[in-house]
């Protein structure tokens, strides 16, 4: 029994040192003091001399050799430099577009992710939602009046764009310059307004939404005021601001897409003449596409690869990306098409120009800052992708449970609200946790971006996830409502989100880049505690500098390996009891359970960038899953962040629940399908053995969980509010959502007596068919009061307008864009064709 103890002992001090990543000398001592007991027999009363026998030499020599690397020159000379030259020979070369981006930005809690060690302070002391009283009024008041104004039918397809008097308050109330200083004529306006603000618009009209985004979000305000030279700033910021100029900006070609090094938008240095004078310039030739605003603009940023043959700027032949601001009137500027975006409303085209000349201080920032254009772009992007697109998405998610947990409740099958059919909860459910979980993580973004970070991973995950949830979201929406949300027209309330959602998916670079390059595989190299500092150690030119800053990385990374391996045994054999959480949190199990999981990552990330290297890149269903798990574990940290933040309300605990249990089965199933298909079969049987001990148990929330959140959401109250809130909701029974909320609220009120009802029907009492007022018949046999019965007529009057779908004539769904002289260029093109397919066809067969 002594001897069990000790062995236990033993084996629990070998964690302790691990876990606390304590110095080789350490170690040394731990098991030289182990096989010394051992071997003394001190441990159960039965002493004996010491001795050198077969066993023993297993305690001693390892401790010896321990001992010996624990003095550093040893330990150089043995591991430390050779591993230098092995990762100086074998590390791929990074792109100068590459060390841009990932230069670009501040890391965040994703680092805390990637440490394993979360520190609860730092994601506790990030900001509850917080406005300024001028920005809740503007959110109040300037933005209300804006919903009140958009009709997205009439915008979508009478108009094809957004109606002059609209754009005339936009640019009136300074919607286009929210992030540009006060200074420079804007708001200026935080980030969290920003998000809220453009959030409400999207709820109502997604065309608006992308109107005020663009010019908030990567456009030439941003990188002017961050970037250019006074002279620019005084030039442009306030009629930006004032929304007399609108901005573009073209950075998208055909053939580069997301790749920046293969952009073949090229400028020239060289001497031209502009305003009659001999002026130092660039000769630019460019073909961009998918430029949102481009048909509207009058300043177009435009992004291009800068040569200079003669060298006449001093910096070689190949500058680099560089950005420019150029009138859309200046000659040579070819922009006014229209690209037509899965029948989206939003202007978006093509911008060219050949040998467009232009002066150097048209360069943003000047000449100085020639070359710089993906740095400033890349860091622009960090911010301005964790703030539009994810605002517009939670926005979409809220709206989407707002109106589908009213239809579910106003629409009737079989005498029951739909939205009490298991088959209904369970997509409604879903649809509750996507806009519970991305209001929490929008909310914590935003307030980081607030207090001044720029989180280059953090926003890659925001902009994926929160597309790509809001899709999914979107689909269990339209299940629900059926044909009610599939045949367009005035009355349906779901189809700009439907045509809208591939559009966000695939701009600010598609989900599939950033969930299989950029989150993880990026991730690991900015957020891992010690990997970016060996590699711009092994990339320093001056070997000796080089070597020393390695070595110390080095070490802290293997003591980092070896914490995550015991860490990660540790937490998962004693079901993460041990974990940490704070001091007075409201929900400790999950704290413990997160940093559980956090160790769990840190471990599979740290092995696979230690075993793949520069393979990662080519492993992208790795990295993807890898991507998966990451964002998971954010998300949870903000779900306890905004539960925390409400005040952790009992009624609100169902719904965090759900949402909690939800990521943590969605992390757990990506390491598992990445362990299940790791590279090597040898890796993914060690990752699983310390993830998953005694098997991966964390299942779906139960059904019964996912019915008491829908059955809260189905009936209107506080609750149904702050899950929605920031949201625009219509009060207006002519309009589509606003008929919906008062058949709600009359619905619910009304319910009893509809119980009544739906009773005397079945029981053959009153015949409830076309032509029979059955209100009146219930009445007449006493089932009904005539108050009942006139609440019960008005709220099958507000019903059977939610449920109604549109018709048209033939002629009323003639294409828009079809205009006479494009009728009468595909009409000669059909009249042609005949000829063109005898003229192509092949010799006879």
């Amino acid at each position: 029994m002594i001897g069990f103890l000790f062995i236990v002992l033993a084996v629990t001090a070998a964690f302790a040192l691990a876990i606390r990543r304590e110095a080789l000398w350490t170690w040394a001592a731990w098991l030289a003091g182990v096989t010394l007991v051992w071997k003394l027999g001190l441990f159960d009363g039965d002493l004996h001399g010491l001795d050198f026998s077969t066993w023993a030499l297993l305690g001693w020599l390892p401790a010896a050799f321990l001992g010996l690397l624990a003095w550093r020159p040893v330990r150089r000379a043995v591991v430390t430099r050779p591993a230098f030259k092995m990762v100086k020979r074998v590390l791929p070369p990074v792109s100068k577009t590459e060390q841009e981006a990932l230069d670009a930005g501040t890391i965040g809690f994703d680092a805390e992710i990637f440490s394993g060690r979360p520190d609860w302070n730092k994601l506790r002391a990030v900001d509850p939602v917080v406005l300024t009283p001028e920005e809740q009024h503007f959110l109040d008041h300037e933005t209300e009046e804006l919903c009140k104004k958009l009709n997205d039918w009439d915008i979508r397809h009478n108009r094809h764009g957004i109606p002059d008097d609209i754009l005339a308050f936009i640019r009136e109330k300074g919607f286009l310059g929210m992030l540009i200083s006060k200074e420079h004529g804007g708001l200026g306006f935080s980030p969290q307004a920003q998000s809220l603000i453009l959030g409400k618009v999207s709820s109502r009209n997604p065309d608006a939404s992308i109107v005020v985004m663009v010019p908030n979000s990567l456009g030439p305000g941003e990188l002017i005021e961050e970037f250019g030279t006074d002279e620019q700033k005084k030039r442009w910021l306030e009629p930006l601001a004032k929304g007399k100029e609108i901005p573009c900006f073209a950075l998208t070609s055909p053939s580069a897409g997301s790749d920046a090094a293969a952009m073949r938008d090229v400028g020239y240095v060289t001497r031209g003449t502009y305003d009659g004078k001999e002026t130092l310039g660039i000769r630019v030739t460019f073909d961009k596409r998918y430029i949102t605003l481009a048909p509207k603009a009058t300043l177009v940023g435009l992004a291009f690869h800068l040569f200079d043959p003669e060298n006449i700027l001093g910096k070689g032949d190949d500058i680099g990306i560089t950005l420019a601001l150029i009138p859309a009137d200046h000659p040579g500027v070819e922009i006014g098409t229209r690209h037509l975006p899965a029948g989206s409303s939003f202007p978006n085209g093509p911008v060219r120009g050949t040998d467009v000349f232009i002066p150097i201080d048209w360069v943003v920032g000047g000449k100085d800052r020639v070359g710089q254009g993906w740095r400033m772009l890349m860091s622009c992007l960090a911010a301005g992708r964790a703030i539009s697109l994810p605002a517009s998405a939670t926005a979409g998610a809220k709206q989407l449970l707002r109106v589908t947990s009213a239809y579910a409740r106003v629409r009737k099958q079989f005498s029951i609200p739909i939205g009490r059919m298991e088959g209904i909860q369970e997509k409604l459910a879903d649809i509750v946790e996507t806009a519970y979980t991305l209001e929490a993580a929008r909310a914590v973004t935003s307030a980081m971006i607030s207090a001044g970070a720029k989180p280059a991973v953090i926003s890659a995950i925001m902009k994926y996830q929160s597309t790509e949830r809001m899709r999914k979201a979107l689909d269990a929406a339209l299940d629900i409502h059926g044909g009610k949300g599939i045949c367009d027209g005035p009355k349906n309330y779901l189809q700009a989100a439907f045509q809208i959602s591939p559009v966000s998916i695939t701009v600010e670079g598609a989900n599939i880049l950033s969930r299989s390059l950029i989150v993880f595989a990026q991730g690991a190299l900015r957020s891992h505690p010690y990997l970016y500092s060996e590699i711009e150690a092994a990339q320093n030119p001056d070997h000796a500098k080089g070597f020393a800053a390695f070595e110390d990385a080095f070490e802290k990374h293997a003591a980092f390996s070896v914490s995550n391996v015991f860490g990660t045994a540790f937490h998962n054999i004693t079901a993460g009891i041990f974990a940490r959480s704070p001091i007075n949190a409201p929900v400790p199990y999950y704290y413990a359970q997160l940093e559980r999981a956090a160790t769990n990552f840190a471990l599979a990330a740290d092995f696979s960038v230690m075993t793949l290297g520069g393979g990662l890149k080519v492993k992208q269903r790795l990295t993807g899953r890898l991507a998966d798990a990451l964002s998971e574990l954010y998300f949870i940290a903000c779900l306890l962040k905004r539960y925390e933040d409400d005040g952790a309300l009992p009624t609100e605990r169902p719904v965090f629940d759900y949402a909690v249990k939800s990521a943590f089965h969605r992390f757990y199933a990506a390491l598992s399908d990445a362990f299940d298909n790791y590279p090597s079969k040898g890796g993914g049987y060690f990752l699983r053995a310390l993830v998953f001990p005694v098997g991966n148990h964390w299942a779906k929330p139960s059904d019964a969980l996912a019915k008491e959140v829908v059955t809260a959401v189905l009936e209107p109250g506080e609750l149904r509010d702050r899950l929605t809130r920031y949201i625009y909701v219509s009060k207006d029974e002519n309009d589509s959502t606003g008929v919906l909320e008062a058949a709600f609220l009359k619905t619910f009120v009304s319910e009893d007596a509809d119980k009544k009802l739906d009773k005397a029907v079945r029981a053959g009492l009153v015949k409830r068919y076309l032509g029979n007022d059955w209100f009146k018949e219930a009445v007449d046999k006493a089932i009904l009061t005539p108050t009942e019965a006139d609440a019960l007529r008005e709220a099958e009057r507000l019903v059977a307008k939610v449920i109604a779908v549109d018709d048209f004539e033939p002629a009323e769904l003639e294409p828009h864009y079809a205009s006479a002289a494009r009728k009468g260029a595909q009409a000669a093109q059909d009249k042609r064709a005949p000829d063109l397919v005898k003229a192509d066809a092949p010799a006879a067969e």
